[in-house]
């Protein structure tokens, strides 16, 4: 019998990527395999999951994937003792118009595979209440199995207690508290988590999570609650994604990292070569490769260092000159002709598209994204639809180029983020997850 669970919450901000990592590194810690996945999109987590438990992790996203791609993603867990999904937002918040499978919640993606979801609480200014929200989770939607709760930033053993008595009167098990104070917080920026690449005690904190998470939770109940019926699709069956090239020149470094581990597992398994370099360290894309991409990331922390760097601007302005360039989000704000930083500096870029952006005054941009190609882009035809997700805090000042796609949100409305393409070059603000079927 399998065991997995999809570790989901009420909300955001109750502690699921923190439990999930020390989960990850307990159960690791006893000799398991564990197999993490990370529903929704986000591009940081799965890095996180990754250092916990010495396996890749992937996305796994109802809205942008076939059923079919995620079972084909959910195949490498088959040879794992355990399988923890962590969530996204609340259980079941997802957008209001169905995508290619769901609505984006964590709660698709229990129901799609029949994996127990585990509930992260967090019962600060409460106590009975808490057991009625866990209620009315586990009762909201008929298919999801609802296994138990773990609650996090408990006041004190009373608080506990009357929270525990609670949820037995309910039927809901709770497999353990941690206290208000526990010393695992990860650091964050705007983004999100501060990358694991850039934490050089990451490893310790995951390794102090999960000595607290072994006093604290029952591991055995947990591993007992975790038994599913769950079969994965053939475990040779293969994630298709069109690479946009032979010999791909991937910008990566703390500037650049936003890139979905599916994609690039999949342009390999297409027989890809993959060859990275650094803008930060003034590195220019390798003369040897047929086309060059930026991911998204953090040029706004970086923008100074990125101007500075002429060899890496003058090595891609001429890769551009006879090969296709193409940025994402923060790449796509490298390729235009200046970003403003939040002090109203402004930073020239490499001015291969005339794009101008700010964050001088932030605005969130967040939501699901459907793109039809007016024109080709590196590995994709014009026409092509694809589906992705926009998360930034840039505001564009100039769009000048012409636009790339139509994009739409989850909802079909049209947005002004089009994107932009001049000559060889192309960009846009949303990140790729899949191609749209």
């Amino acid at each position: 019998m399998a065991k997995a669970l999809v570790i989901s919450a009420p909300a955001s901000g109750t502690g699921k990527t923190t439990l999930t990592l020390a989960l990850a590194r307990a159960c690791r810690d006893r000799g398991l395999a564990v197999q993490c996945f990370k529903s929704g999109p986000d591009y940081i987590d799965p890095a996180f999951h990754t250092a916990a438990t010495g396996r890749p992790s992937v996305n796994l996203d109802s809205w942008a994937m076939p059923r079919a791609m995620i079972g084909a993603l959910t195949a490498r867990g088959e040879d794992a003792d355990l399988i923890l999904a962590e969530g996204s937002m609340g259980l079941f918040d997802g957008v209001a118009t169905e995508g290619a499978s769901g609505t984006g919640a964590s709660a698709d993606i229990a129901e799609m595979m029949g994996w127990p979801v585990l509930l992260v609480l967090d019962p600060a200014g409460q106590a009975q209440t808490a057991a009625a929200v866990a209620a009315g989770l586990r009762d909201f939607r008929r298919g999801v199995r609802f296994g138990g709760v773990v609650l996090n930033r408990v006041a004190s053993p009373r608080h506990e207690d009357l929270v525990r008595r609670a949820m037995a009167s309910v039927g809901i098990p709770v497999l353990g508290a941690l206290p208000r104070h526990a010393p695992i917080a990860l650091p964050e920026r705007h983004l999100g988590l501060v990358q694991a690449e850039e934490q050089a005690r990451l490893s310790d904190l995951i390794a102090e999570a999960a000595r607290l998470i072994t006093e604290r939770i029952d591991l055995d109940a947990l591993l007992q609650l975790a038994e599913c019926e769950w079969k994965s699709q053939d475990a040779h069956s293969l994630v298709r994604a069109t690479p946009p090239g032979q010999r791909i020149a991937l910008a990566r470094d703390a500037a650049f990292s936003f890139i979905y581990p599916h994609l690039l597992e999949a342009w390999r398994a297409a027989g890809s070569e993959i060859m990275t370099f650094s803008p930060l360290a003034d590195e220019g894309p390798p003369d040897t490769a047929d086309v060059c991409w930026l991911p998204g990331g953090y040029p706004e922390l970086h923008a100074g260092t990125i101007a500075a760097n002429r060899h890496f601007r003058g090595a891609l302005q001429a890769f551009a000159e006879t090969r296709p360039v193409h940025g994402e989000c923060g790449g796509y704000m490298v390729l235009g002709s200046g970003v403003v930083d939040a002090k109203g500096e402004r930073h020239e870029m490499t001015g291969l598209l005339g794009l101008e952006t700010s964050f001088a005054k932030r605005r969130m941009h967040l939501g699901y994204r459907h793109a039809e190609l007016n024109v080709p882009m590196p590995g994709q035809q014009s026409g092509a639809c694809l589906r992705g997700h926009e998360f930034h805090y840039a505001s564009i000042l100039a769009q000048p180029d012409a636009p790339l796609a139509r994009v739409r949100d989850a909802n079909g409305a049209d947005v002004p983020e089009t994107g932009s393409h001049r000559g060889h070059v192309s960009g846009t603000f949303f990140h790729l997850i899949a191609e749209a079927v």
